[in-house]
């Protein structure tokens, strides 16, 4: 579900981009690093476990650090031979991406709102004009400026006061996604006194432009617990706490509804959420709750008119429906369908406009966009032809309109922002995304989806992108992405950094493996808990389908993976190296057991429903048996490029630091193993527009001379 109305800014879109180097290529004298083996002893339902580098969870002890320098500097000597590639790498990604560019405006309270990049400048510029395009601009914030002395440098939170004249907005200099928020005075640009610290960065403004929500950020665990109420001017410290969840697997977070008449408090966990509600010209009321929580429900409020139009699985619609209720009776029983649960399409997302309701949809893998009428007459789904794709609605903010935002992109097709009138049914390309370079041409490129059958007999698709002209005979090198978890859709999307695989001789291809929502709530029930292992077989699966359908043969496959897909890339070498000649894991999590057993670290009491509890015993035995740290073992391992960061958030580093000393010890080959640590970073990689290019340059670069291209 989307969040409800915040200020919309011009994000940078993350895609999965995404190395093997021959021993025979490295300097004979160039030795890894061992880490030292400190046993630690740790035992749950009787079973012991021996955890040799336990010692290496703790970033301020200086051994640590110093062995992850090691590492740092093995992959330095390691790799210095491609240095000079990697750089060509980086220009070359860099060359076909507009220095110079903006977002396209977006009218909201009588301001068009805009995102830009300066040539030269890793950070964005935010900036707006009053009433027209063609008034003085204003700048709000450049992050340029801001960003100067720190090594790592994120703005987050922005969001406008209703009389336009103050704007708070987050920092985080260090990449633990701790911010400290701020308020400025747009008219004087002014930076207030106001400062509040640990916040998640998220604040919402009430009507009276003088009252300020923002959620409180737990320092250890991370986890957004409460929210504070603060007034414009007032010293921090004095705060008032509007709400504390008490439920440590619950996070929190406060916004304003799009109609501007509800401040919304939601509780979430991964399978139950609770919402309360104040209205926000009202800000010293009591908020009350829309619907008290009850286990297993999930829904999201949307505000219209004197209702509220909720997305819920309620009634066991496990791909949900909508319903509505009045604003004055708000608890289910009160609820009423207005479109019915479906067995076979996925109901993601709703847009609610006064003449217009626009619903998000996903069938057979792939997005849709239905306009409903409010009048129940005439309603139709926008058209797309494409066999791989991915539509989704962006900056939505006014109810009085017929013009509906979305963007549009294919693995051949760079993103489009378009203006579609709903009621004409008439469409505008407001922004076609740029590749410099003049070399691309969409037409130079195939994209196809595929369907692999798993173990269990059901079909996974696989999309992929490559070069016109590609043979079937085995010998294309071949990168498999997937992520698998938390119910989240990899939908196909372009990228412009990936032509520099492309144009190599690669296919880049996505496994919709289960864990993801990809073709239904069903697809993500099946690929977690105890089916958790259908994510990692499914990507095994697919993997022998390409080999067997010669795209590619063991030889020339990598497969890549970040986060909980670092999980599956852990699960599957231990399942499956032979498949293999390359694997890429960016901040993978590993020590699935250690951690989720540990309530202190971040985000583990409420990822429970996800994985599991481990503190009961048919948890713990599922999830020893796939844990990747785990289940290390004496047997051949491809080469892998493990990549972390210091200051990570999500995954501590200490998974990945972990995981690749065990493997050190007991692996069996001669294979390249790299620990690769960003010691200025966290869970999100360096900071900076071109900062995260030089890191994709890396794995490309391992990659590619794994395939023995040097350009």
């Amino acid at each position: 579900m989307k969040n409800r109305f915040i200020l919309s800014c011009l994000c940078v879109i993350f895609v999965f981009y995404s190395i093997n180097l021959k021993a025979q290529n490295m300097p004979e004298k160039t030795q890894p690093p061992v880490a030292k083996i400190r046993p630690k002893k740790l035992e749950k339902f009787g079973d012991v476990r021996i955890d040799n580098y336990f010692w290496l969870n703790d970033r301020k002890n200086p051994e640590v650090i110093d062995y992850l320098n090691k590492e740092n500097s093995y992959y330095e000597k390691m790799t210095a031979h491609t240095k000079v590639f990697q750089k060509e790498l980086f220009e070359e990604m860099k060359a076909r991406i507009k220095e110079d560019d903006e977002s396209v405006p977006y009218l909201y309270n009588g301001y068009y709102y805009i995102t830009r990049f300066e040539t030269g400048k890793d950070y964005p510029i935010y900036s707006r004009k009053k009433e027209s395009l063609s008034a003085k601009e204003e700048i709000m914030f450049d992050c340029n400026v801001l960003a100067k002395g720190h090594s790592y440098f994120q703005l987050g939170g922005l969001s406008i006061s209703p009389d336009n004249t103050y704007a708070t907005y987050a920092v985080d200099t260090i990449g633990r996604r701790i911010y400290s928020i701020k308020v400025k005075n747009l008219k004087t640009n002014e930076i207030l006194g106001d400062k509040i610290e640990n916040t998640s960065g998220e604040s919402t403004w009430a009507n009276d432009n003088k009252t300020i929500f923002y959620t409180h950020q737990d320092k250890v665990t991370l986890r957004s617990d409460k929210v504070f109420k603060h007034k414009l001017g007032a010293n921090s410290a004095n705060d008032v706490l509007v709400f504390e969840e008490k439920d440590d697997t619950f996070n929190v977070d406060v916004s304003k509804e799009k109609s501007k008449k509800y401040i919304v408090i939601s509780s979430s966990s991964t399978l139950t959420t609770e919402y309360r509600t104040l209205l926000a010209d009202n800000p010293d009321g009591k908020f009350t709750i829309f619907q008290k929580r009850v286990r297993g429900l999930e829904y999201d409020i949307s505000h219209f008119g004197d209702s509220f139009y909720i997305v819920t699985n309620k009634d066991k619609a496990t791909n949900f429906k909508l319903m509505k209720t009045p604003e004055n009776a708000t608890s289910k029983e009160n609820w009423t369908d207005l479109i019915p649960h479906r067995e076979d399409v996925l109901l993601e997302d709703i847009e609610i406009f006064k003449n217009f309701l626009v619903v998000e949809e996903r069938t057979n893998g792939l997005n849709k966009i239905r306009i409903m009428p409010w009048s129940g007459k005439g309603e139709y789904y926008l058209p797309f032809e494409s066999e791989t794709y991915t539509v989704y609605t962006t900056t939505n903010v006014d109810f009085d309109t017929d013009i509906l935002r979305y963007s549009y992109q294919s693995m051949t097709t760079p993103s489009s922002v378009i203006d579609f009138n709903m009621k004409t049914i008439t469409k505008e390309i407001k922004k076609e995304q740029q590749v410099l370079g003049g070399k691309f041409d969409k037409n130079n490129y195939t994209e196809e989806r595929i369907w692999a059958t798993a173990k269990d007999g059901t079909k996974i698709p696989i999309s992929m992108v490559y070069r016109k002209g590609l043979k079937n005979d085995g010998a294309n090198p071949l990168l498999l992405y997937a992520y698998g978890s938390y119910g989240h859709s990899m939908d196909a999307t372009f990228s412009s950094t990936r032509l520099t695989l492309l144009d190599r001789g690669f296919i880049f291809a996505i496994a919709h493996i289960r864990g993801g929502e990809d073709l239904g709530r069903q697809w993500y029930e099946d690929g977690k808990l105890l089916k958790k292992k259908n994510t990692f077989t499914d990507f095994i699966d697919c993997s022998k389908f390409v080999i067997d359908q010669k795209y590619t043969s063991k030889l020339h496959l990598y497969a890549e993976g970040g986060s909980a897909g670092g999980l599956l890339m852990g699960a599957v070498v231990n399942l499956a190296p032979e498949l293999y000649n390359g694997i890429i894991a960016q901040v993978p999590f590993v020590d699935v057991i250690t951690t989720m057993l540990d309530e202190t670290i971040p985000l583990t009491t409420g990822e429970y429903d996800e994985w599991g509890n481990p503190n009961v015993k048919k948890y713990y035995d599922y999830m020893i048996s796939y844990s990747p740290y785990d289940n290390v073992k004496k047997q051949n391992y491809p080469n892998m490029y493990v990549s972390t960061g210091l200051h990570d958030s999500q995954v501590q580093y200490w998974e990945p630091a972990k995981w690749v000393a065990k493997l050190r010890s007991v692996k069996t080959d001669t294979s390249i193993l790299f620990l690769d640590t960003n010691m200025d970073a966290g869970h999100g990689g360096a900071s900076g527009r071109f900062e995260a290019i030089k890191e994709l340059a890396k794995e490309y670069s391992f990659l590619l001379d794994l395939e023995k291209i040097k350009k």
